[in-house]
């Protein structure tokens, strides 16, 4: 029954991403195959397997460990409140446990920046990549970078071709920069939903992000265009670049605060006018029209209410507001392991609203016309980027 359904939920996908295509006759499908065949056996790896578990374990405690290191300094800065027990201890907890170890992260990601380990292994993926997803060098490197630097910071890698590129690959380069997440708050995403399904989703959006791209925006990279020409950073000493790092990963997690407050702030408002004109939360009411979306991905009929609600909530406003709302519902175990899996692999991406005016700004920043088109494509780069985490949850219900 689950592998019909999720034949059923592919082809919704793919009928939804044909139906967008601006190019019907252009698209290659032999690529669009062996990309979703990659994604089933990946996916099977992950989830199904004992050496899937022991990577899957391996990134996890990585990323423990990591984040018990993180604690020296908060607990430094903060002393006793971090683990100080109050009526309203959550929220504490969640700023000083969840979003601070961040501004550590960020310090390491920029270390290996600065010794010129992460460029190279970004440089090197996206070359095998486009072996395989018949696009160019500069999208495969975009995506994987995207994945590690995030959806803002990558664009400054790549500035010397932001103001010479057509529309369609300035499409591509912001669909993977929506469709995948920055390393830097992976970590955070593990205190909030299951380590396995965060890295599941990590390797599977990769792929997702082409399989889409390629049907809603399909074209072929002549060889005299498939340049890469990566920018490299300023030459700066090793402590300013790394207090540069550190800065940037505590304006992360502090902006990631305000947007907690201001969305859960706003949907409480919300829930508390719909009940009261209507009867119906509004988180409710979202859960209803989102239910048919999340039962073809995979979700019990049960859970389908609930789970469309998180992945409205994803959608309207962040991703972070949505796994905290997941995070509650798994601590009071009222959904199967199922739900759990399938719309936290949903989750791990940055495809929602507020994602088009932070992508659209960075290009912006970087080529003011280039910034202009993005903005103008924005809904669609939205609707392709909900497809991909749509795609993603569905192969990874094939094995959970």
């Amino acid at each position: 029954m689950n592998i019909l359904i999720a034949l059923l939920g592919l082809a919704v996908v793919f009928g939804l991403a044909f139906v967008a295509s601006n190019g019907r006759k252009k698209i290659r499908y032999r690529p669009l195959i062996i990309m979703v065949v990659l994604q089933v056996l990946l996916a099977f790896l992950l989830l199904n397997t004992v050496v899937g578990t022991t990577l899957i374990s391996a990134f996890a405690n990585t990323f423990e460990t990591l984040l018990e290191y993180a604690k020296a300094g908060i607990s430094f800065v903060f002393g006793g409140l971090a683990r100080e027990e109050t009526p309203t201890g959550q929220a504490t907890v969640f700023f000083l446990d969840v979003l601070m170890p961040i501004v550590f992260i960020s310090a390491l990601i920029g270390i290996l920046q600065y010794v010129r380990v992460l460029p190279f292994i970004v440089r090197y993926i996206g070359l095998v990549l486009s072996k395989i997803n018949g696009m160019g060098k500069l999208e495969s490197y975009n995506a994987v970078a995207s994945a590690i630097l995030g959806q803002s910071e990558v664009f400054i890698s790549v500035k010397k071709q932001i103001g010479l590129l057509p529309k369609h690959r300035l499409y591509t380069l912001c669909a993977s920069a929506m469709s995948t997440v920055s390393m830097s708050i992976v970590g955070a995403y593990m205190g909030l939903i299951p380590p396995k399904y965060v890295v599941t989703a990590l390797v599977l959006n990769l792929f997702g992000g082409f399989i889409i791209a390629s049907i809603i925006n399909p074209y072929k990279v002549e060889s005299e265009e498939d340049i890469l020409e990566v920018q490299q950073e300023e030459k700066q000493s090793f402590f300013e670049m790394l207090g540069e790092y550190i800065m940037d990963g505590f304006k992360v997690a502090i902006v990631v605060a305000a947007m907690l407050i201001g969305f859960v702030a706003l949907i409480a408002m919300l829930n508390g006018i719909f009940a009261a004109i209507f009867g119906l939360s509004f988180q409710e009411m979202l859960g209803y029209v989102f239910s048919p979306f999340a039962f073809v991905m995979g979700v019990p009929w049960h859970d389908a209410i609930t789970a469309g609600s998180i992945m409205a909530t994803k959608l309207m406003t962040n991703e972070f507001t949505a796994m905290f709302e997941l995070n509650g519902l798994i601590e009071a175990g009222t959904l199967s392991e199922r739900t759990i899996g399938i719309v936290s692999v949903f989750l791990v991406s940055f495809a929602n609203f507020s994602s088009i005016g932070i992508i659209a700004g960075a290009v912006k920043g970087l080529h003011e016309k280039q910034g202009n088109v993005v903005a103008r494509f924005g809904l669609k780069l939205l609707y392709g980027a909900t497809l991909v985490s749509m795609l993603s949850a569905i192969i990874a219900g094939l094995f959970i």
